[in-house]
């Protein structure tokens, strides 16, 4: 540790990272202060000390109320980091002194076969692992595992997340294949000649998620690479669970799912997979720790050798869900 680092230690208390992390987010002294219940000329007199700590300007004051500069920005950034890190000791703590082994917080889409079958796995090799999955959309579980409130995210790889500025700061551990499926509840359609195709379906009364999702681009591509418009379909929808209800309600409908979803719902019974080609591509499934340099538990290396046995099952025997195909990670 330089001097400095040592000069911050003794210096910065909790307080300081509090006040770092309220400005920042509320852009008022007042709100600073309402948050923390104090008052004012102590958070003055706090961010006097701080700015003296790293002496350097760290907010810039005007008229519509402060604003961290690049410098601030940074101090927040971290301040939150350490803040999270207490609390995830705070937990790991408390589960360690209930009986758990180890504690892991893991952040994953709401629809994934791969999450509850490696979950299990684990705990079947680490009997007292305790688990928080949270779910959400990719970027803002990524947002939350950056910021240390996560330890892994397991999800797709999306164009806006490859987009920002954001993957240089993760880490990917593991990556699968994911593709477009075909779910229906009824008799699996045939082709007159030869292996079933996209173009051979457009007629077919079809259940899709809204325009703006990866699987319905997909799905629009599969058939205009078909040579086939794509069809309009009669029922437009997001949940899982709704589309899992209609599904079996209505065995005419045809349901274009990414493989994840296509794995659960099959796994639940009274729906079949439906073979199409071309085999349409999605983004993969990954993944993801903090590029952070920091020891990392042995529970995430865990999850990650279980979540390497679920995508790559063994031979013996058939199963009718669409497998996962693990790919390699640079």
């Amino acid at each position: 540790m330089d001097s400095r680092t040592d000069h911050l230690v003794r210096k910065l208390r909790l307080r300081h990272l509090e006040l770092l992390v309220a400005l920042s987010e509320t852009a008022t002294m007042r709100g600073a202060a309402a948050r923390l219940h104090l008052s004012q000329p102590a958070l003055s007199k706090m961010l006097g000390e701080i700015e003296a700590c790293f002496d350097a300007r760290l907010f810039e004051r005007s008229h519509q109320g402060m604003q961290p500069n690049a410098l601030g920005a940074s101090a927040a950034y971290r301040a939150r980091a350490v803040l999270h890190e207490l609390e995830r000791a705070t937990e790991e703590v408390a589960a360690l002194k209930s009986g758990a082994v180890a504690l892991l917080r893991l952040g994953a889409p709401s629809v994934t076969a791969a999450v509850p079958a490696a979950v299990a796995d684990l705990r079947q090799r680490m009997p007292g692992a305790v688990v928080q999955i949270r779910e959400g959309r990719v970027h803002e579980l990524i947002q939350r595992l950056l910021a240390g409130e996560l330890d892994c995210v397991f999800g797709a790889v999306t164009p806006e997340l490859l987009a920002s500025d954001v993957p240089p700061r993760l880490e990917p551990v593991l990556m699968l294949e994911d593709e477009l499926c075909v779910l229906t509840a009824g008799p699996a359609p045939r082709a007159g000649k030869g292996p079933l195709r996209w173009a051979d379906l457009r007629d077919a009364p079809w259940m899709v998620p809204p325009r703006d999702t990866l699987v319905r681009q997909a799905f629009m591509t599969a058939f205009l690479n078909d040579a086939a418009v794509p069809p309009a379909p009669v029922i437009e929808v997001m949940s899982s669970v709704t589309i899992g209800a209609l599904l079996r309600a209505d065995p005419a409908l045809l349901c274009a799912v990414r493989r994840e979803h296509a794995t659960d719902e099959l796994a639940r019974g009274g729906v079949r997979h439906v073979e199409v080609t071309p085999r349409v591509p999605l983004p993969s499934f990954g993944l993801f720790l903090r590029r952070d340099g920091l020891p990392r538990p042995a529970i995430l290396a865990a999850f990650a050798d279980a979540l390497r046995r679920v995508a790559s099952p063994p031979r013996s025997g058939r199963s009718q869900t669409p497998r996962l195909r693990r790919t390699s990670t640079s």
